[in-house]
């Protein structure tokens, strides 16, 4: 019975995984079959090529409005989502996460941590086949594997300050195994460099849906720079031969050949950025309705309800966030094609990038306006509850990604997520020789994306501030600004909306209850 049992199961793994119509199931039930020779009989036939895209899709949760997004970027100084009237209140959940006042109850820590420890897990199912595999090439699926599930566990690391964890294979019954601070980042380190020798090269554009060496290089320097802030979040340091390490790996990227800085930034996020950006150097890959996850929400989220295309009326940015780019600077904001003659914007107006003051239609120039009749004109001054007559109006707009105006975008953009690029190299670059010492060569390499950007170069001499002011410009809505806050130790300070600094414990997410419960290894974060 026990080997009936077990065959059933794997089985039915096999035909979920392979999905119909990939292979046929010929042998019959009986218990003269063991467990081994069934593992052996799914190794064998699984197709890794469909497995490992169904990893790849996993990452999809990074596009949503409400996911991993939300706690990067709506519980730093760069974005936030005001109840306007009825509309965006949901019981708080976003006042709370930028003002610093969520708990372990909250839905969203909930959900982030539920979707990520998801991609974890399905990453290690993906390894526990290739020992027995017979595709020709297994290494390269497994290091990808490997690459998505170092991806996802930073994440969760830097989110909550520990994750779940197992060896491919492990008993199913058992509690995962919990990483914490500095072994989780040493093991997540000495693995992507494992893997680097058994992933493609990369060609530039063309090979940025899939990880590659040069992806695995940027989630290296991630994770060197980092390093010191998992040894002590309210105090970071960062060790010589670690910066040395990232200064060695971006100078690879950007003397490659393989990438040059576009010279409009937009093009890196626009409709066919896998066509045309000369920058990204790992993407999560939308291909309107036949793949693709939700980054419609990108310009959903924040758009007037009367704009093109309409819109939720949410999310906004800050003035101190608008006002630190100089008017030169395309990145903040331009006026990009369409792609429909329907839409040619007469008027030449901006619609990526910040979107304030009055605002048209795109087909004639009209001004647009709100739902009361007013002029459609964003304010930059916002509340995180809004109660006004003019509370439709209240907050900068941002545009991350150009609208994908196609017929696809009712179901799905075809804009590529955009996780890594060349730009971030530069500027990672920049920071380790910040930290290493040596000002005047950090400014010289931000000065590069900055000419490049249109905006001045830097003079006299450069300051930490400087340099996260400069990631802010230049990945603003991106994800990573929690992070850097983090690093640069401005993550808890007083701010606009913000006026007191917060307790310290706010520099992790709690683990959720729903999760404690279940694995003994997990313990509750100081504080809550």
């Amino acid at each position: 019975m026990k080997n009936n049992f077990q065959k059933l199961s794997l089985i039915a793994v096999a035909a979920a995984l392979l999905g119909s119509g990939c292979t046929k199931l010929e042998e019959g039930l009986n218990s003269t079959t063991t467990q081994e020779q069934a593992e052996t009989f799914l190794a064998a036939t699984a197709d890794l090529n469909v497995l490992i895209q169904g990893a790849y899709d996993g990452l999809q949760g990074l596009q949503t409005q409400d996911l991993v997004t939300s706690l990067m970027e709506n519980s730093t100084d760069e974005s936030l989502v005001p109840t306007r009237g009825g509309d965006w209140d949901d019981n708080g959940v976003w006042r709370v996460i930028h003002t610093h006042n969520w708990n372990a109850d909250h839905q969203q820590v909930q959900s982030v941590f539920n979707n990520l420890l998801g991609l974890v897990f399905n990453t290690t199912n993906i390894l526990t086949f290739i020992p027995k595999s017979t595709a020709a090439n297994k290494n390269q699926i497994e290091a990808e594997a490997k690459f998505i599930r170092a991806f996802a566990m930073f994440t969760v690391l830097d989110l909550y300050g520990q994750v779940p964890f197992r060896q491919p294979g492990e008993n199913l019954l058992n509690p995962p195994t919990v990483l914490k601070g500095t072994e989780a980042i040493n093991f997540l380190i000495t693995e992507v460099k494992s893997i680097k020798a058994n992933l493609p090269a990369s060609t530039g554009r063309a090979t940025a849906p899939r990880a590659t060496k040069d992806a695995a290089d940027m989630l290296l320097m991630k994770l060197l720079l980092q390093k010191g802030t998992y040894a002590n979040r309210q105090a970071p340091t960062f060790a010589a031969a670690d910066m040395a390490e990232v200064i060695t790996l971006a100078d690879g990227i950007i003397n490659s050949g393989r990438y040059t800085l576009s010279t409009n930034v937009w093009d890196n996020y626009a409709p066919n950025n896998g066509d045309i950006s000369t920058e990204n150097i790992f993407t999560n890959q939308n291909i309107g309705g036949a793949r693709g996850g939700n980054l419609r929400s990108a310009w959903y989220k924040t758009n007037h309800y009367n704009m093109n295309k309409s819109g939720w009326n949410g999310f906004s940015t800050l003035a101190d966030v608008y006002n630190k780019f100089d008017s030169t600077d395309q990145r903040r904001g331009v006026a990009y094609p369409t792609g429909l003659a329907s839409l040619p914007n007469p008027g030449n107006r901006i619609n990526t990038g910040f979107l304030v003051g009055q605002q048209y239609d795109l087909s004639n120039d009209a001004p647009l306006k709100d739902r009361n009749g007013a002029p459609l004109a964003f304010t930059p001054t916002v509340a995180v509850q809004e109660s006004g007559t003019n509370l439709e109006v209240t907050g900068i707009r941002v545009y991350r990604y150009p609208i994908d105006y196609g017929p696809a975008n009712d179901g799905q953009a075809d804009n590529d997520y955009v996780i890594y690029r060349l730009a971030d190299a530069y500027l990672m670059k920049a920071e380790a020789q910040f930290r290493s010492g040596n000002a005047s060569g950090a400014q010289a390499t931000i000065n590069i994306v900055r000419t490049r950007r249109g905006a001045p170069a830097f003079t006299g001499t450069l300051t930490a501030t400087q340099i996260l002011d400069e990631r802010q410009r230049e990945f603003y809505w991106d994800g990573w600004r929690r992070m850097d806050q983090i690093r640069f130790g401005t993550f808890l300070a007083a701010r606009t909306l913000k006026p007191a600094a917060s307790d310290p414990k706010y520099l992790y997410f709690p683990i959720p209850n729903a999760a404690l419960a279940v694995n003994p290894n997990l313990t509750q974060n100081p504080g809550y």
